[in-house]
């Protein structure tokens, strides 16, 4: 894939309904290279686990990919993804990828996908929308690890586009706008990576958080980390920037795990697709 045309245009919408006290994937369409796993309840039939691939393997230069998802009133889902989402390194062109979220009344979206590695030279834009009803909220994340650091590669070329906007109607809850160059300068700027490869952002919304959960979720942050809690008018916000995609995990694995416990009565369940490390 050298060139736009041999490039994929992939897509992917899924609906879920709630049918008898279980929800259920009512709807889904996906044009390659992603698709969607069968939907299975570790948890019981209230709520529904998604898995999403990329059979492609990895994103390359002029990759579009779009992703629609609505939760009915009413439902619970859980949506991660089999594997790390890779960005190849570019010639020229921008891989794109476009994610649009409906959440309505009474529904909650657990939205949790495996760290994206982009490498040296990559050019990647994501823009991502996110709807709630009322009484919804949202739980989600992003993990990037630029360049791969264990083969001593540091994001020197390409560019990275992100813009996540969280809506409730026509109150804005949460926008965040990235803009990372490639290039020795914001690689060691103290406003941009810092010599940090791995960023991430964990956001809660819809959700009321009392003072004890953020203190709680801000004792998880160890020592010489890089990274901070924040409330948010309707709920929080934790950041991570640092050396190790797996610390950035376990954290934010421990502050989604006391949420669910504390705010969704819900118990531990990790996807099993997932690799957790405590190094």
């Amino acid at each position: 894939m050298d060139n736009q045309e041999n490039s994929w245009h992939g897509k992917l919408e899924l609906v879920y309904a709630q049918r008898q006290n279980s929800t259920q994937l009512m709807f889904s369409h996906n044009q390659a290279p992603l698709k969607v796993q069968r939907p299975f309840y570790p948890e019981g039939e209230k709520i529904c686990h998604s898995v999403i691939l990329h059979t492609a393997g990895g994103v390359v230069a002029g990759d579009r990919l779009s992703s629609k998802i609505h939760l009915q009133s009413e439902t619970d889902v859980l949506i991660t993804t089999a594997a790390a989402n890779k960005i190849y390194r570019s010639n020229g062109l921008y891989a794109k990828q476009k994610v649009s979220i409906q959440i309505d009344r009474g529904s909650c979206l657990e939205y949790l996908p495996q760290e994206t590695i982009v490498f040296n030279g990559g050019r990647y834009r994501q823009d991502v929308r996110i709807e709630l009803g009322e009484g919804s909220s949202f739980i989600g994340w992003e993990i990037s690890r630029l360049g791969r650091t264990a083969r001593g590669e540091k994001f020197l070329e390409g560019e990275i586009l992100s813009h996540t906007e969280i809506w409730q109607g026509e109150v804005p809850l949460w926008i965040d706008r990235q803009h990372i160059p490639g290039g020795v300068e914001a690689f060691y700027n103290p406003h941009s990576l810092k010599g940090n490869p791995v960023i991430g952002s964990f956001v809660c919304v819809g959700l009321p958080i009392s003072e004890e959960r953020i203190e709680k979720s801000r004792s998880g942050i160890a020592n010489g980390w890089d990274a901070g809690v924040t409330r948010l008018e309707q709920g929080m916000l934790c950041r991570y920037r640092g050396n190790s995609t797996s610390w950035a995990k376990n954290w934010f694995t421990n502050v989604w795990q006391d949420l669910r416990q504390s705010l969704l009565n819900r118990g531990n369940c990790i996807p099993r697709v997932w690799q957790i490390t405590r190094n």
